[in-house]
């Protein structure tokens, strides 16, 4: 498949399958009262999470649909339904909130399979209007179960994400989303000691200006790019680790 920003459609919904599963396992040894706890996410509990991943479920099919059929479908109907859906959904017992999460994704499934490969490059709108081809959606699909599963607060973290997601995402958000951000000082993230293991973002550097050089594993970076962590397992000889906008 074709490569775009670190996607690949086959790879990424077979990997979802699997973030999925693990993600209905660990929901189903909770109960309705953990459900109401606060995750980690500020003003969520838990339950707003869970409500969050299915409709996002629907809203990926939706540009799917858009992907085969060329009909524009927004992802949601606007901001504030998008919101009011979530509060509703939240305090749902438990048992509702696992038929909710299997039942939309089994509709993601088959409208990634229902997806011919002649509109792969076939670009859709996302929330906020950045568009990108349907070739990357299940790899978006991948980041909200992965990342929202560490959200939950139930035990998984970064450190438990597979490799090959955490390599993902370090692709995507240094080549593309962070890449020339002008409220990200230039970066110079290190995992290894060579070159190669190197990459670099935020905004271009002022003349005479070197870049931040901060280094730790891949899941200590990824932890920290994507607000889930403080930096903890990161070193930055230049000095406290810089400030990052929250991604919206």
């Amino acid at each position: 498949m074709t490569d775009y920003a670190g996607a690949d459609y086959a790879r990424d919904a077979a990997a979802v399958q699997e973030a999925t599963d693990r993600l209905l396992t660990a929901v189903a040894a909770l109960d309705d009262a953990s459900l109401a706890r606060p995750s980690e996410l500020p003003g969520w509990t838990r339950g707003h999470v869970l409500a969050h991943l299915a409709r996002n479920a629907d809203a990926m099919v939706n540009l799917l649909t858009w992907a085969r059929t060329g009909e524009e479908t927004p992802m949601y109907p606007d901001a504030e339904t998008r919101d009011a859906d979530i509060r509703r959904d939240a305090a749902r017992p438990l048992a509702v909130h696992l038929d909710d999460l299997r039942t939309s994704a089994a509709r993601f499934d088959a409208a990634v399979a229902a997806l011919p490969p002649e509109r792969l490059p076939y670009e859709v709108a996302l929330r906020g209007g950045v568009r990108e081809p349907a070739a990357g959606l299940p790899l978006r699909r991948l980041t909200e179960v992965e990342l929202h599963h560490v959200d939950l607060g139930i035990g998984r973290t970064v450190a438990d994400l597979p490799a090959t997601f955490v390599e993902s995402q370090l692709t995507v958000l240094t080549g593309t989303r962070f890449a020339g951000h002008p409220d990200i000082p230039p970066l110079r993230l290190a995992t290894g000691p060579g070159e190669a293991d190197v990459r670099h973002t935020g905004r271009p550097a002022a003349p005479g200006e070197s870049p931040v050089t901060v280094t730790g594993s891949p899941a200590a970076l990824l932890g920290w790019l994507t607000g889930r962590t403080d930096g903890a397992g990161l070193s930055c000889p230049d000095g406290p680790l810089p400030a990052l906008p929250a991604l919206g």
